[in-house]
């Protein structure tokens, strides 16, 4: 697995909850387990008590993300940090189902959680996940949408690290937003010139005669 998929299990999370919106999505049991993906066999141990460890779990993965969108570094990697000693994982090299042309495994390092239950081992996959893209790519990778109220998580992975929305669908809601702005701004202006001019004009008139 390549670490943006292990940093994704954070977002994933994060996202199921839009407090601005006062909408959560992560209420059930079959809604822990759709987090897994395609892990079915780890989304079998969910049981309806991994519905309020997740919860608890994904404030705190909110949390770093908030960090590191205020911009403070130290915070995120403390919060993080405390989140990798309560949830450990085990790296292993691992081939299965990866062969090359010629038959050969394609060893690759894997994330092997402690699956004491659901939330231990998605948390450990998504504190490490989201702890290697940290340190490989800096903390002002980790952001909220800026297309108020989302504040969806998002992982910045563009060249010039100017991802500013979770997705097209929010930067172009906020481009629009933007853009109504200007205008109903310059009508204002054009309203404001034109009632001074008005109010300008008796004055001269009288100043004529």
């Amino acid at each position: 697995m390549e670490l943006a998929y292990y940093s994704d299990y954070a977002v994933r999370l994060v996202n199921t909850e839009e407090p601005a919106r006062g909408k959560d999505s992560l209420t059930s049991v079959e809604a822990v387990r759709e987090l897994f993906g395609a892990n079915q066999s780890a989304a079998r141990r969910a049981a309806e008590a991994d519905v309020t460890r997740f919860r608890a779990v994904r404030a705190r993965l909110r949390a770093v993300f908030e960090a590191a969108d205020d911009g403070d570094e130290t915070l995120a990697v403390d919060l993080l940090n405390s989140l990798l000693l309560e949830f450990p994982v085990s790296p292993q090299i691992s081939g299965h189902d990866h062969r090359d042309d010629d038959g050969r495994p394609l060893w690759h390092m894997h994330l092997a959680d402690h699956p004491s239950n659901a939330t231990a081992g998605y948390a450990a996959t998504a504190a490490m996940g989201l702890a290697f893209h940290l340190t490989e790519y800096g903390v002002d990778r980790l952001g909220l949408c800026e297309a108020a109220p989302c504040r969806n998580a998002y992982l910045d992975t563009s060249t010039n690290r100017s991802r500013r929305y979770c997705s097209d669908r929010c930067a172009t809601r906020a481009n629009v937003a933007a853009y109504r702005a200007r205008k109903r701004l310059e009508a204002d202006r054009s309203d404001s010139t034109g009632r001074t001019a008005d109010s300008a004009q008796p004055a001269s008139a009288n100043g004529d005669r």
